[in-house]
């Protein structure tokens, strides 16, 4: 009679739990006076990179999760020439009022750097809580328009920079603080809200979110009652998960 030979399928640890292995490893190393320190060190790189990359995998699955709960912001900031407006936008108040709560909720902290060297630099730092972080820079000259003196020169290209950076790490939008004005372009079909309502899972809601942003021919056009709806009725079906 033949022999039987079973062989063992070794169970390989999933990506996320690699890191803990390889320090499991590590430890073990340490403790041996005979471990060659160029090995440990290779291995201490090796976990390194592995923490890295995990985090930054967390931090672009949060990044993703977070998009669609992150709020148009109206624009009450206002430039004007000869006391004539040439042009809204979302003032930094409104913005980090609207978007802590959300950054927050994902883990997420948003901060600034300044440096004042040569004209005003600043960089927006978006860091989450697994160790990922994103920056990005943008230098300004101080902003002497509208008769500001000196400090309120740098104190309002710093605020732009704020405003600027954070809107280019989250991709926010902005529109006219007239909401009304704002979802009139185009009279809202009450089939939209209804198809938001109707929807059961994230699926079928995303993909109602799909065709409004088709319809209106990008995220930045769906009326503000339904991007509110749209959020309401995505918190309603995570709170019942």
């Amino acid at each position: 009679m033949n022999a039987v030979v079973k062989h063992e399928a070794k169970a390989v640890a999933p990506i996320a739990d690699q890191p803990t292995s390889l320090l499991a490893v590590l430890s073990r190393a340490a403790a041996d006076p005979a471990t060659d320190v160029d090995k440990m060190e290779r291995l201490g790189a090796m976990y390194e990179r592995m923490q890295a990359r995990n985090a930054e995998t967390e931090y672009n699955a949060a990044l993703s999760e977070m998009q669609d709960e992150l709020p148009a912001i109206a624009e009450r900031g206002a430039a004007k020439v000869n006391g004539q407006v040439r042009y809204t936008f979302a003032l930094w108040e409104d913005i980090n009022t609207a978007i802590k709560p959300v950054l927050k909720k994902h883990g997420f902290a948003l901060s600034f750097r300044t440096d004042f060297t040569d004209g005003v630099s600043v960089t927006g730092v978006l860091s989450h809580k697994a160790g990922h972080s994103e920056r990005t820079t943008i230098k300004l000259p101080a902003d002497a328009s509208g008769s500001k003196n000196a400090v309120q020169a740098v104190a309002s290209s710093v605020s732009y920079g704020k405003r600027y950076t954070a809107g280019a790490l989250l991709n926010l939008t902005s529109h006219g603080e007239d909401d009304d004005a704002y979802a009139a372009a185009d009279p809202i079909d009450p089939s939209w809200a209804d198809g938001i309502a109707a929807a059961t899972d994230e699926a079928t809601l995303r993909k109602v979110k799909a065709d409004m942003v088709a319809h209106w021919h990008g995220v930045t056009n769906v009326p503000t009652a339904l991007t509110k709806a749209y959020n309401e009725r995505l918190n309603e079906l995570r709170a019942a998960k």
